[in-house]
């Protein structure tokens, strides 16, 4: 059809009348007037001063919409439009859906290039920018420590009605993130938990594992130390002193929560320095409270393999960015910090310091032991079993 509207075009140009244009090109007269308007229709646009230019190949041209309204008319489905294009049939019904005539005209080719040029324009204004009633909830609520989820989901529930009331979760962020610059920035930013100044964008595809020994993953793990029911499964991490130059490492029995502290001093936290510490620690204990160690993937955990072969009690990693994985061991390490804060210097603590730190954390009755403490409610699986 583009090129018959091209030969007509170029007729009618040359002085040839509608009638005889559309018979020698073999098109009826009425499609012949819709032509000649739909063209005049073009030249007011064009008079009417340039559009932006379409630079992306994403954008239909107006060649394509012409295309999409001569099938509309003939009765052909916009399925077989979309093949006809090369495009996907959700680009063809959201193009006629958005730029019909809201009038009820039809879709006309021309009115609806126009009507996407018109709203291709970037940047856009900013919601929270345009609406200073909702900016004043927003900022509000982030000044109460509310998170942007968090605000996003109690404004549409405080203000059902009212759609100008409403914002995404990320257009708050965009709002503190890309909006925001110097002082201004870390103004915004102080109102998130997290005080970052500057996203953190979410890594994608599959992390390289940065050990030479392959690891088990903890969707590995037996079905027994999920739920907790047989002693022997632990967790273990370091907590870290001032500027990282000493550590402890912490192990805790998912089933009672006792607690053993590693002692490594001044020696560091290499791989090797950890693996031989771990083996000490776990040397104490009967075969049958070795089953398992869960860890994250820190790189102090390199030689794993070694300390199993040696311990015959296998490690199992956690997923990336995901302490709630370990979260005995997390919560523990919470508690430790009230023996050992955070910025001091952890090697000073002799081996028989953190035994006593140890023996008085098992010592506390815990509440999701039925306030038995960790050191009775071990002794009553060894008894027993």
């Amino acid at each position: 059809m583009l090129a018959e509207r091209a030969v007509y075009a170029e007729l009618v140009a040359q002085g040839v009348r509608t009638g005889e244009a559309c018979r020698l090109v073999g098109v009826s007269p009425r499609t012949g007037y819709r032509w000649r308007q739909e063209a005049a229709a073009a030249a007011a646009v064009a008079a009417a001063g340039p559009l932006p230019v379409v630079v992306s190949a994403r954008y239909l041209s107006q060649d394509e919409r012409v295309v999409i309204a001569d099938r509309l008319r003939a009765g052909v489905s916009q399925s077989a439009i979309a093949a006809e294009l090369g495009r996907p049939r959700s680009t063809v019904s959201r193009e006629i859906a958005r730029n019909q005539d809201p009038a009820g005209g039809g879709y006309q080719p021309f009115a609806a290039q126009q009507r996407a040029e018109r709203r291709r324009p970037r940047p856009k204004p900013r919601k929270l920018a345009g609406n200073p009633a909702l900016r004043d909830l927003v900022q509000e609520l982030l000044a109460s420590r509310h998170s942007p989820r968090q605000i996003s989901a109690r404004l549409r529930r405080d203000f059902p009605d009212r759609n100008e009331l409403r914002v995404s979760h990320e257009t708050i962020y965009q709002a503190l993130y890309v909006q925001g610059r110097g002082a201004l920035r870390r103004e915004l930013a102080a109102a998130l938990r997290t005080g970052r100044a500057v996203r953190r964008p979410r890594t994608t595809g599959t992390r390289p594992s940065r050990f030479t020994a392959p690891m088990l993953m903890i969707s590995d793990r037996p079905a027994e130390a999920d739920d907790r029911a047989i002693p022997g499964h632990w967790e273990g991490d370091l907590i870290i002193g001032k500027d990282g130059r000493s550590a402890i490492g912490t192990l805790v029995e998912r089933a009672t929560r006792y607690v053993l502290l590693v002692h490594l001093g001044t020696r560091g936290r290499s791989a090797e320095t950890v693996r031989d510490a771990l083996l000490d620690t776990v040397a104490t204990l009967p075969q049958h409270l070795k089953r398992s160690l869960t860890w994250d993937q820190g790189a102090e955990m390199a030689l794993h393999h070694q300390f199993t072969l040696a311990a015959n009690m296998p490690v199992f990693f956690c997923d990336p960015h995901s302490p709630w994985q370990r979260g005995s061991n997390e919560n523990t390490n919470g508690l430790l910090r009230q023996y050992f804060p955070k910025g001091t210097n952890l090697a000073g603590h002799t081996p028989e310091h953190l035994a006593a730190v140890a023996a008085e954390l098992n010592s506390r009755p815990r509440q999701t032991l039925g306030w038995d403490t960790p050191a009775e409610r071990l002794a009553q699986f060894l008894t027993t079993n």
